[in-house]
């Protein structure tokens, strides 16, 4: 029989075309939420597919703008401008590249799972609270806080507002496809659902003439603006430099945590954790240059190829092909997309976003892990992403320190004689307090027998306290005797 080099082409080159539908409304949409030309989310989707696709990592994971870097993206947009934009995410794709050559892929995997859904809940929070101002045509405040505390005021001024009640009602309408799309028969959702709401609020546009704000075209090369020397002078700034590591960090905690959940949806080949960051650094590096939306791997996307059929890498590869000819045959279609109905796609995985059942289940089963998600998801809101995600990584370390100083103490007081008190577990200086607390309660007259062999750990803190409480004790003990006897 003959033999082919793609011997899967087929079922690659059909997982391509349902990748590249689902993909071309979420690239558009990210980049408009983001503040940047649309055609800039078509660029990184492009190089998505292209670039990092051809490389060796996740076979099967797609990769482009995402949601959860939509806010991340507006706020340094905000700060620093767009031309600095660029700059900032080749800082960062470079960075991943070093992290993946010294084979620290793997480690991104010991980030706390609730620190990583509750930064991407808090990223969901605020995507949400944002984009309810686009469906309605208004500006969205800059901080998130802002955001979630002006929606009252922003929907009495929509419900006076004949533009900006259409505009909402367009976008409900949306988020109402969107839920209702994977209810209908199989055969009618072969559309994907993001791509059939955007084209039915397209069509519904044009049909009536609703006044709604529509995407603003500029075309591919004059969107593509490569940061110049004076850009690269921002990094040099504190707050460029917290931008960066605060990309580095999530677009490379997202893609591995997404290659992971990926890998469980297929019997293919598992992914290189390393080869897979330095993969994504590639492109992160490639569309820093063009001056781009930063990538990671998008669960979606991912998920969506992995059901189509996809086999090999060639289905993600040929979705960036099928991205380009778009970009390049068909930019002005871009000019009839209703922005509100971007936004309605964007709240809908901004809700996807919100662990919302999981945190409950959470609360039930682990509170301190609740806890973790829920004061990293509420930081990010109120103060920053970055702050946010800090201090949920230090909260996380600190709730893990806590368990791991686990330390029991049974006391075995027969009436008579010394009383014997058994140590088990980790003795650390965080149980150091109650430790001393215990042994100070023990009868101060009467001998006492430490058994320390169950103790794992015993550090250097509690082995001083605890034997300059055994020499207190052993003299309050010799006078109360010599009492006694005299």
């Amino acid at each position: 029989m003959p033999t082919t080099s793609l011997p899967h082409l087929r079922q690659d080159f059909a997982a391509s075309l349902v990748v590249f539908l689902v993909a071309l409304p979420l690239c558009v949409g990210v980049a408009v939420a983001s503040g940047v030309p649309a055609e800039l989310g078509l660029v990184t989707g492009i190089v998505g597919g292209l670039v990092t696709g051809m490389m060796r990592g996740s076979s099967l994971q797609v990769s482009g703008p995402a949601a959860g870097l939509t806010v991340l993206v507006l706020e340094a947009v905000t700060e620093f401008g767009l031309p600095v934009l660029g700059a900032i995410v080749l800082a960062a794709g470079l960075l991943q590249i070093l992290l993946g050559v010294l084979k620290l892929g793997r480690c991104f995997r010991a980030v706390s799972v609730s620190v990583v859904e509750g930064m991407l809940a808090g990223i969901g929070l605020i995507l949400i609270a944002g984009q309810l101002y686009a469906m309605a045509g208004f500006e969205a405040p800059a901080d998130g806080i802002d955001k979630i505390a002006g929606l009252p005021g922003a929907l009495w001024r929509a419900a006076g507002n004949t533009e900006a009640l259409a505009s909402v009602a367009l976008g409900a309408a949306t988020v109402a496809v969107l839920v209702l799309w994977r209810r209908l028969p199989p055969r009618i959702r072969t559309v994907p659902g993001p791509l059939a709401a955007v084209g039915l609020a397209t069509l519904a546009v044009l049909a009536t003439g609703l006044p709604v704000a529509t995407v603003e075209v500029r075309g591919l090369l004059d969107s593509v603006q490569p940061p110049s020397a004076e850009a690269f002078g921002e990094l040099a700034g504190l707050g460029a430099i917290g931008t960066v590591l605060a990309f580095t960090l999530i677009a490379s905690a997202e893609s591995l945590f997404g290659a992971a959940a990926v890998d469980r949806l297929h019997n293919g080949p598992r992914t290189d954790y390393d080869k897979e960051l330095v993969a994504q650094g590639t492109g992160n590096a490639v569309c820093g240059v063009l001056g781009a939306l930063p990538m990671t791997a998008v669960i979606v996307r991912s998920a969506a190829n992995v059901q189509a059929g996809a086999r090999t890498k060639a289905s993600r590869v040929l979705h960036g092909v099928w991205l380009l000819l778009f970009a390049a045959l068909l930019p002005a279609a871009l000019a009839y997309i209703p922005v509100p109905a971007l936004a309605a796609v964007l709240v809908h995985a901004g809700v996807k976003l919100v662990p919302a059942r999981e945190l409950a289940g959470l609360w039930r089963r682990q509170r301190g892990e609740a806890l973790v998600l829920a004061v990293t998801a509420l930081a990010i809101v109120v103060v920053g992403m970055f702050e946010g995600v800090i201090a949920g990584l230090a909260l996380a370390v600190a709730k893990t320190a806590w368990e791991a100083s686990h330390l029991r103490l049974d006391v075995d007081d027969p009436g008579a004689g010394p009383v014997r008190v058994r140590l088990s577990g980790n003795a650390t200086f965080l149980r150091l307090p109650n430790l001393l607390d215990s042994l100070e309660a023990l009868p101060p007259d009467r001998a006492v027998e430490l058994d320390l062999t169950d103790v794992h750990h015993l550090d250097h803190a509690c082995r001083m306290a605890l034997e300059n409480w055994s020499e207190r004790h052993r003299a309050t003990v010799t006078r109360h005797m010599r009492a006694l006897s005299g």
